[in-house]
This record gives structure tokens, C-alpha cells and sequence, in this order.
């Protein structure tokens, strides 16, 4: 956005917050309605679920927002870039009204609820139908684990859980590990591919990114 808008990083890198934040909310939506059906995963999704609340909460009131930003001026590492930080809060106070949040979370949902119905098709294959809530309750509630972990795409832990709650219900490990290579694949390695693509077009087409640019 820098290089082709010429906006400063500190204004559009909130557009990342706003998508991860819309995505916690809609996998938050999904989980809980399978925690709920299923008894399973109730406190996890629940204590993650407030956290966002809160910081929602917080972002989105300037009166609890900015003394938070402002207090932060007094840390001689932070006070350097602090107009950046304002910025940025700017952005993200905006991004994250009530309105347009309602408007992402919904449309999250629906892309969400694509890779669910994706990962329910995949079990349908090897014979496994738990049904569509259950298959969706699992993915997503997988995918919420991965995320906490801050690990690149929730690596390993998003396959762990995944590959647990089938072999859980009685699934062979065999057909666990398949099959959650597969919705991985087509998910997580699916977008990694079109963001490689993308990234080569967009490097013939402007030039190389530098990353010394904020």
C-alpha cells in the first residue's frame, strides 16, 4: 500500500488487525455454537472470546484507548515512534466501528463457513460423517488453537488438534492424518501458493518490495 498508495504502514497495517480480529470473531461464532452442542472446548473458546471482546471494547473507545497510547510515551523506545502509533490507532478505531466490524465478521463468517463445508466434504470422502456442525465445530476450533499459538498459520498445533478430535471420536489414524493434510493443502497452503503468485506478479509489475520502507 506504501509503494503503490503512498500511505504509511502505520495507517494501513491496522487492515491486518481488523482481518485477524473478524476472523477470530466468526471462528469464536462457530466454535461456540459447537462447544455448546458438543461439551467440548467450552472454557478455551470462551476465555479467547472475551479477550477479543475486551480489546474490541478497548480499541473502539478513545476515552480507555488513548491514555493507554499516551502512557506509553514515557518508554524511550516506544516514544520515538508514537505518531505511528497514533496513526495507527486511528486506523484500527475506525476499521473496527460497530458498523463495518458487524459488516466483516458477517463476511468472514461466510468464507469461513466455505473451508468448514470444505474440510466436512474431505471427511464425507473417507467415509466419515459426523455431520456438517461437528466437522465445522472441529476446524474451526482447530484453527482458533493454531492461531493462540502465534505460530506461522498455527503449524503443527492446527494439524495436532484436527488429527486428535477425529482419532478421539474413533477415526483411524491413518484417515486422520490424510485428511487433515488434505483441508490443509487446500487451505492454508492453497493461499500461501496465491500469495506467492501474487507476489511475483506484483514484483514484475512495481519492483521488488523494501522492506526498509514504513
Amino acid at each position: 500500500m506504501k509503494e503503490i498508495a503512498g500511505e504509511p504502514i502505520s495507517k494501513t497495517a491496522p487492515i491486518i488487525l481488523a482481518e485477524r480480529v473478524t476472523d477470530f470473531l466468526s471462528l469464536l461464532a462457530i466454535s461456540i455454537a459447537g462447544a455448546i452442542i458438543f461439551d467440548y472446548g467450552g472454557s478455551i473458546t470462551i476465555f479467547i472470546g472475551i479477550f477479543f471482546i475486551v480489546l474490541i471494547v478497548i480499541i473502539s473507545n478513545k476515552k480507555i484507548a488513548l491514555p493507554l497510547i499516551n502512557t506509553t510515551e514515557k518508554i524511550p523506545v516506544i516514544k520515538n515512534y508514537i505518531h505511528n502509533i497514533h496513526s495507527a490507532y486511528e486506523s484500527s478505531y475506525q476499521l473496527l466501528k460497530i458498523k463495518p466490524l458487524i459488516l466483516m465478521t458477517l463476511l468472514s463468517l461466510v468464507s469461513w463457513g466455505f473451508e468448514c463445508l470444505g474440510y466436512y466434504l474431505i471427511l464425507k470422502n473417507f467415509s466419515v460423517d459426523f455431520g456438517l456442525l461437528w466437522a465445522s465445530f472441529s476446524y474451526s476450533f482447530s484453527t482458533i488453537v493454531g492461531a493462540v499459538s502465534m505460530l506461522p498459520g498455527g503449524l503443527g498445533l492446527t494439524e495436532g488438534s484436527l488429527t486428535f478430535l477425529l482419532v478421539q471420536k474413533g477415526i483411524s489414524t491413518e484417515i486422520a492424518v490424510a485428511s487433515t493434510f488434505i483441508v490443509r493443502v487446500v487451505t492454508l497452503w492453497f493461499a500461501v501458493f496465491v500469495g506467492i503468485v501474487s507476489l511475483s506478479f506484483y514484483q514484475k509489475r512495481f519492483g521488488k518490495l523494501n522492506p526498509g520502507q514504513s
